[in-house]
Protein backbone atom coordinates (compact mmCIF):
# COMPACT_ATOMS: atom_id res chain seq x y z
CA UNK A 1 0.00 0.00 0.00
CA UNK A 2 1.36 3.46 -0.97
CA UNK A 3 0.47 7.24 -0.29
CA UNK A 4 0.69 9.74 -3.53
CA UNK A 5 4.00 11.59 -3.70
CA UNK A 6 4.79 14.10 -2.17
CA UNK A 7 8.88 16.18 -2.40
CA UNK A 8 11.16 13.47 -1.03
CA UNK A 9 12.56 16.55 1.32
CA UNK A 10 10.39 15.70 3.85
CA UNK A 11 8.83 18.22 6.97
CA UNK A 12 11.21 21.01 4.97
CA UNK A 13 8.10 23.76 5.15
CA UNK A 14 9.47 27.53 5.54
CA UNK A 15 5.59 28.57 6.02
CA UNK A 16 7.51 32.21 5.12
CA UNK A 17 4.60 35.29 5.31
CA UNK A 18 2.32 32.50 7.48
CA UNK A 19 0.48 34.73 10.35
CA UNK A 20 0.88 34.37 14.00
CA UNK A 21 -2.17 33.05 16.00
CA UNK A 22 -0.68 34.59 18.99
CA UNK A 23 0.46 37.62 17.97
CA UNK A 24 -2.35 38.43 15.30
CA UNK A 25 -2.20 41.22 13.33
CA UNK A 26 0.91 42.45 15.04
CA UNK A 27 3.13 39.89 13.36
CA UNK A 28 4.30 40.50 9.63
CA UNK A 29 4.10 36.90 9.00
CA UNK A 30 6.51 34.03 9.41
CA UNK A 31 10.32 34.68 9.13
CA UNK A 32 12.24 31.40 9.23
CA UNK A 33 15.55 31.78 11.85
CA UNK A 34 18.47 29.98 10.37
CA UNK A 35 18.70 27.76 13.30
CA UNK A 36 16.25 29.06 15.81
CA UNK A 37 12.67 27.39 15.36
CA UNK A 38 11.33 30.38 15.85
CA UNK A 39 9.83 33.62 13.90
CA UNK A 40 12.52 35.91 13.55
CA UNK A 41 9.63 38.71 13.21
CA UNK A 42 7.83 38.19 17.09
CA UNK A 43 9.79 35.55 18.37
CA UNK A 44 6.88 33.21 18.79
CA UNK A 45 7.47 29.49 18.10
CA UNK A 46 6.77 27.22 14.56
CA UNK A 47 3.84 25.47 16.61
CA UNK A 48 2.20 29.12 17.45
CA UNK A 49 2.87 30.05 13.49
CA UNK A 50 0.29 26.75 13.08
CA UNK A 51 2.96 25.36 10.12
CA UNK A 52 2.45 21.80 11.85
CA UNK A 53 0.24 20.24 9.14
CA UNK A 54 -1.69 16.52 9.26
CA UNK A 55 0.28 15.02 6.80
CA UNK A 56 3.58 16.41 9.05
CA UNK A 57 2.37 14.37 12.36
CA UNK A 58 1.65 11.14 9.93
CA UNK A 59 5.01 11.29 8.85
CA UNK A 60 6.50 11.95 12.11
CA UNK A 61 4.71 8.79 13.73
CA UNK A 62 5.46 6.95 10.63
CA UNK A 63 8.93 7.01 11.31
CA UNK A 64 8.79 6.51 14.65
CA UNK A 65 6.52 3.06 14.26
CA UNK A 66 8.67 2.17 11.17
CA UNK A 67 10.39 -1.06 11.53
CA UNK A 68 8.62 -1.67 14.97
CA UNK A 69 5.82 -4.71 15.36
CA UNK A 70 3.25 -1.76 14.71
CA UNK A 71 4.38 -1.25 11.34
CA UNK A 72 1.30 -2.23 10.31
CA UNK A 73 0.04 0.83 11.35
CA UNK A 74 1.87 2.92 8.71
CA UNK A 75 1.95 2.47 4.43
CA UNK A 76 4.98 2.88 2.32
CA UNK A 77 5.16 6.38 1.16
CA UNK A 78 4.87 6.37 -2.54
CA UNK A 79 8.06 8.56 -3.90
CA UNK A 80 9.12 9.19 -0.08
CA UNK A 81 12.74 7.26 -0.36
CA UNK A 82 11.19 4.25 1.64
CA UNK A 83 9.90 6.12 4.27
CA UNK A 84 6.36 5.37 5.76
CA UNK A 85 3.13 7.34 6.84
CA UNK A 86 1.21 6.67 9.61
CA UNK A 87 -2.20 5.60 8.61
CA UNK A 88 -4.25 7.25 11.36
CA UNK A 89 -7.60 6.33 12.22
CA UNK A 90 -10.28 8.18 11.84
CA UNK A 91 -13.64 8.11 13.16
CA UNK A 92 -16.80 9.40 11.42
CA UNK A 93 -19.91 9.68 13.77
CA UNK A 94 -23.55 10.21 11.72
CA UNK A 95 -26.23 11.31 14.17
CA UNK A 96 -29.79 11.85 12.54
CA UNK A 97 -31.76 15.02 14.03
CA UNK A 98 -35.67 15.02 13.75
CA UNK A 99 -35.97 17.97 15.61
CA UNK A 100 -37.61 19.87 12.41
CA UNK A 101 -39.36 18.63 10.33
CA UNK A 102 -37.26 16.95 7.69
CA UNK A 103 -34.36 14.39 9.38
CA UNK A 104 -31.09 15.33 8.86
CA UNK A 105 -28.13 13.99 9.97
CA UNK A 106 -24.87 15.51 11.87
CA UNK A 107 -21.66 14.03 11.00
CA UNK A 108 -18.50 14.40 13.61
CA UNK A 109 -15.77 13.56 12.51
CA UNK A 110 -12.69 12.86 15.29
CA UNK A 111 -9.44 12.83 13.62
CA UNK A 112 -8.44 9.97 15.75
CA UNK A 113 -9.93 6.94 17.36
CA UNK A 114 -8.31 4.11 18.87
CA UNK A 115 -8.02 1.40 16.39
CA UNK A 116 -9.64 -2.15 16.16
CA UNK A 117 -12.58 -0.73 18.61
CA UNK A 118 -16.40 -1.25 17.68
CA UNK A 119 -17.42 2.13 17.24
CA UNK A 120 -19.59 1.99 20.04
CA UNK A 121 -16.55 1.64 22.61
CA UNK A 122 -14.74 4.22 20.62
CA UNK A 123 -17.37 6.48 21.53
CA UNK A 124 -17.28 5.65 25.03
CA UNK A 125 -13.64 6.01 24.93
CA UNK A 126 -14.28 9.52 23.65
CA UNK A 127 -16.80 10.40 25.84
CA UNK A 128 -14.60 9.68 28.74
CA UNK A 129 -12.01 12.27 27.54
CA UNK A 130 -12.33 15.95 28.55
CA UNK A 131 -14.68 17.67 26.08
CA UNK A 132 -12.14 20.54 25.17
CA UNK A 133 -9.81 17.30 24.31
CA UNK A 134 -11.81 15.49 22.07
CA UNK A 135 -9.31 15.37 18.44
CA UNK A 136 -13.13 17.21 17.06
CA UNK A 137 -12.19 18.06 13.27
CA UNK A 138 -11.82 22.03 13.41
CA UNK A 139 -11.99 22.10 17.31
CA UNK A 140 -9.17 23.07 19.88
CA UNK A 141 -8.81 19.21 21.09
CA UNK A 142 -7.72 18.12 17.42
CA UNK A 143 -5.22 21.14 17.30
CA UNK A 144 -4.08 19.88 20.74
CA UNK A 145 -3.79 16.41 19.44
CA UNK A 146 -0.93 17.72 16.81
CA UNK A 147 2.13 15.87 17.45
CA UNK A 148 4.70 18.38 17.13
CA UNK A 149 5.10 19.38 20.38
CA UNK A 150 5.68 15.18 21.84
CA UNK A 151 7.20 13.87 19.11
CA UNK A 152 9.72 16.25 17.70
CA UNK A 153 11.15 15.63 14.71
CA UNK A 154 14.57 16.55 15.41
CA UNK A 155 15.60 15.20 18.52
CA UNK A 156 18.81 14.82 16.81
CA UNK A 157 21.51 17.43 17.38
CA UNK A 158 20.84 19.60 14.13
CA UNK A 159 21.45 19.06 10.30
CA UNK A 160 24.56 17.24 11.12
CA UNK A 161 22.48 14.35 11.89
CA UNK A 162 18.98 14.99 9.62
CA UNK A 163 22.12 15.39 6.51
CA UNK A 164 22.63 11.37 7.31
CA UNK A 165 19.03 10.44 7.34
CA UNK A 166 15.56 11.97 8.42
CA UNK A 167 15.18 8.48 10.39
CA UNK A 168 17.84 9.01 12.48
CA UNK A 169 17.05 11.51 15.17
CA UNK A 170 13.74 9.19 16.26
CA UNK A 171 16.48 6.62 17.19
CA UNK A 172 17.01 8.47 20.44
CA UNK A 173 13.42 8.03 21.38
CA UNK A 174 14.27 4.06 21.73
CA UNK A 175 18.27 4.62 22.72
CA UNK A 176 17.75 3.92 26.52
CA UNK A 177 16.81 -0.01 25.70
CA UNK A 178 16.59 -1.41 22.03
CA UNK A 179 13.32 -2.71 22.76
CA UNK A 180 10.53 -3.07 19.95
CA UNK A 181 7.76 -0.33 19.96
CA UNK A 182 4.87 -1.38 22.40
CA UNK A 183 1.16 -0.23 22.59
CA UNK A 184 -1.54 0.19 25.13
CA UNK A 185 -5.54 -1.38 24.97
CA UNK A 186 -8.42 0.58 25.62
CA UNK A 187 -10.45 -2.17 26.91
CA UNK A 188 -12.78 -2.87 30.28
CA UNK A 189 -11.51 -3.25 33.21
CA UNK A 190 -10.71 -7.06 33.78
CA UNK A 191 -10.01 -7.89 30.29
CA UNK A 192 -6.57 -8.35 28.80
CA UNK A 193 -5.60 -8.33 25.23
CA UNK A 194 -5.29 -12.55 24.26
CA UNK A 195 -2.23 -12.23 22.92
CA UNK A 196 -0.69 -10.98 25.98
CA UNK A 197 -2.84 -13.28 28.21
CA UNK A 198 -1.70 -16.99 29.76
CA UNK A 199 -2.91 -16.60 32.77
CA UNK A 200 -5.14 -14.03 34.36
CA UNK A 201 -3.50 -11.04 32.50
CA UNK A 202 -0.18 -12.05 33.00
CA UNK A 203 2.76 -10.76 30.87
CA UNK A 204 5.04 -12.90 28.88
CA UNK A 205 7.72 -9.88 28.84
CA UNK A 206 9.25 -7.80 31.67
CA UNK A 207 6.77 -4.98 32.37
CA UNK A 208 9.95 -2.59 33.85
CA UNK A 209 11.46 -2.93 30.21
CA UNK A 210 11.79 0.36 29.13
CA UNK A 211 11.10 2.36 26.18
CA UNK A 212 8.62 3.35 23.71
CA UNK A 213 5.03 2.06 23.51
CA UNK A 214 2.15 2.73 21.50
CA UNK A 215 -1.95 2.72 21.81
CA UNK A 216 -2.85 -1.10 20.93
CA UNK A 217 -6.39 -2.55 20.31
CA UNK A 218 -6.29 -6.70 20.17
CA UNK A 219 -8.41 -9.15 20.63
CA UNK A 220 -10.13 -8.88 24.16
CA UNK A 221 -10.52 -12.15 26.13
CA UNK A 222 -12.70 -11.38 29.56
CA UNK A 223 -11.19 -12.88 32.69
CA UNK A 224 -12.65 -15.48 34.40
CA UNK A 225 -12.42 -14.56 37.67
CA UNK A 226 -14.70 -12.14 38.83
CA UNK A 227 -12.60 -8.80 38.81
CA UNK A 228 -11.87 -7.08 41.98
CA UNK A 229 -13.11 -3.67 42.00
CA UNK A 230 -10.30 -1.36 40.06
CA UNK A 231 -8.40 2.17 40.65
CA UNK A 232 -6.94 4.53 38.17
CA UNK A 233 -3.41 4.79 38.43
CA UNK A 234 -3.19 8.31 38.19
CA UNK A 235 -5.92 9.46 39.87
CA UNK A 236 -6.68 6.41 42.05
CA UNK A 237 -10.51 6.76 41.48
CA UNK A 238 -13.03 3.60 40.68
CA UNK A 239 -13.24 2.62 37.28
CA UNK A 240 -16.55 1.41 36.51
CA UNK A 241 -16.44 -1.75 34.88
CA UNK A 242 -18.67 -0.72 32.05
CA UNK A 243 -16.23 2.11 30.99
CA UNK A 244 -13.36 1.65 28.94
CA UNK A 245 -9.92 2.13 30.32
CA UNK A 246 -6.09 2.43 28.86
CA UNK A 247 -3.84 -0.71 29.34
CA UNK A 248 0.19 -0.28 28.78
CA UNK A 249 1.83 -3.72 28.76
CA UNK A 250 4.95 -1.99 29.76
CA UNK A 251 3.07 -1.43 33.24
CA UNK A 252 1.90 -5.14 33.49
CA UNK A 253 -2.19 -5.45 33.32
CA UNK A 254 -2.91 -5.30 36.76
CA UNK A 255 -2.31 -1.41 36.57
CA UNK A 256 -4.91 0.75 34.33
CA UNK A 257 -5.76 4.45 33.67
CA UNK A 258 -9.10 6.43 32.80
CA UNK A 259 -8.83 7.74 29.48
CA UNK A 260 -8.29 11.01 30.62
CA UNK A 261 -5.68 10.37 32.55
CA UNK A 262 -3.28 9.02 30.70
CA UNK A 263 -0.79 11.67 30.47
CA UNK A 264 2.86 12.36 30.31
CA UNK A 265 4.44 12.44 34.19
CA UNK A 266 6.64 15.03 33.09
CA UNK A 267 3.98 17.93 31.71
CA UNK A 268 0.85 15.92 32.32
CA UNK A 269 -0.46 16.10 28.54
CA UNK A 270 -2.77 13.96 27.08
CA UNK A 271 -0.60 11.44 25.34
CA UNK A 272 -0.95 11.81 21.30
CA UNK A 273 -2.46 8.58 20.14
CA UNK A 274 -1.79 6.67 23.04
CA UNK A 275 2.09 6.51 22.10
CA UNK A 276 4.09 6.11 24.89
CA UNK A 277 7.67 5.94 26.36
CA UNK A 278 7.67 3.86 30.05
CA UNK A 279 10.53 4.49 32.15
CA UNK A 280 11.47 4.57 36.30
CA UNK A 281 7.62 3.46 36.56
CA UNK A 282 5.46 5.67 34.72
CA UNK A 283 4.43 7.14 30.93
CA UNK A 284 6.29 9.51 29.46
CA UNK A 285 5.66 11.64 25.87
CA UNK A 286 8.64 11.68 23.41
CA UNK A 287 9.75 15.18 24.54
CA UNK A 288 10.63 14.64 27.99
CA UNK A 289 12.03 10.95 27.41
CA UNK A 290 14.33 12.22 25.28
CA UNK A 291 15.03 14.98 27.76
CA UNK A 292 15.25 12.72 30.78
CA UNK A 293 18.14 10.57 28.49
CA UNK A 294 19.88 14.25 27.68
CA UNK A 295 19.47 17.60 27.97
CA UNK A 296 17.94 19.77 25.41
CA UNK A 297 19.41 23.05 24.05
CA UNK A 298 17.00 25.76 24.66
CA UNK A 299 18.51 27.75 21.79
CA UNK A 300 17.53 25.06 18.86
CA UNK A 301 15.05 23.31 20.95
CA UNK A 302 17.29 19.94 19.59
CA UNK A 303 19.07 17.44 22.06
CA UNK A 304 22.81 17.60 23.20
CA UNK A 305 24.40 14.79 22.13
CA UNK A 306 28.01 16.04 23.31
CA UNK A 307 29.00 16.78 26.61
CA UNK A 308 30.71 20.27 26.16
CA UNK A 309 27.76 22.86 26.23
CA UNK A 310 26.75 25.55 28.14
CA UNK A 311 24.93 25.17 31.26
CA UNK A 312 23.13 28.14 33.26
CA UNK A 313 20.50 28.11 35.95
CA UNK A 314 19.78 24.39 34.70
CA UNK A 315 18.97 25.05 31.11
CA UNK A 316 21.17 24.22 28.74
CA UNK A 317 22.68 25.47 24.96
CA UNK A 318 24.78 24.20 22.51
CA UNK A 319 28.39 25.95 22.46
CA UNK A 320 27.19 27.68 18.72
CA UNK A 321 23.87 28.61 20.22
CA UNK A 322 24.65 30.42 23.17
CA UNK A 323 23.81 33.62 21.79
CA UNK A 324 21.93 37.08 22.20
CA UNK A 325 18.08 36.09 21.19
CA UNK A 326 18.41 39.83 19.74
CA UNK A 327 21.80 40.04 17.72
CA UNK A 328 22.56 36.55 17.64
CA UNK A 329 26.12 37.70 19.19
CA UNK A 330 28.22 34.55 20.52
CA UNK A 331 28.26 35.31 24.73
CA UNK A 332 30.53 32.64 25.71
CA UNK A 333 32.96 34.46 28.15
CA UNK A 334 30.98 37.51 27.85
CA UNK A 335 28.69 39.03 30.36
CA UNK A 336 24.90 38.51 29.51
CA UNK A 337 21.25 38.67 31.38
CA UNK A 338 18.99 35.68 31.25
CA UNK A 339 15.26 36.43 31.05
CA UNK A 340 12.34 33.96 30.54
CA UNK A 341 14.60 31.44 29.10
CA UNK A 342 15.96 33.70 27.03
CA UNK A 343 19.99 35.31 26.75
CA UNK A 344 20.36 38.80 25.99
CA UNK A 345 23.83 40.54 25.81
CA UNK A 346 24.28 43.57 27.67
CA UNK A 347 23.35 46.00 24.92
CA UNK A 348 20.18 44.26 23.87
CA UNK A 349 19.36 43.52 27.76
CA UNK A 350 19.85 47.65 28.14
CA UNK A 351 17.30 48.64 24.85
CA UNK A 352 14.34 46.50 25.97
CA UNK A 353 14.62 48.36 29.67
Amino acid sequence: EAFPAVCPVLFQMSGRGVPCLRCRGLCTGFEPHSWRKICKSCKCSQEEHGLSSELDDDLKVGLLLSGSRHSSLTARLKGGDGARIYKRNRMIVTNPNVSGKDPTFDTITYEWAPPGLTQKLAMQYMELVPPELQPVAGTEGAHTRAATAQLPLTGGAGSAWSSVSTRIPFQLHRAAKPASIRRCQPAFPGQTGSAHQPGHGAVTENPAEEGGGHGETVHLTPLTAPCPPQLCDSCHQPVPGDCPVVYADRAGYSRQWHPGCFVCCRCSEPLVDLIYFWKSGAAWCGRHYCESLRPRCTGCDEIIFSEDYQQVEGLAWHNKHFACLECETLLMGKPFTLANASLLCTTCSQSRV
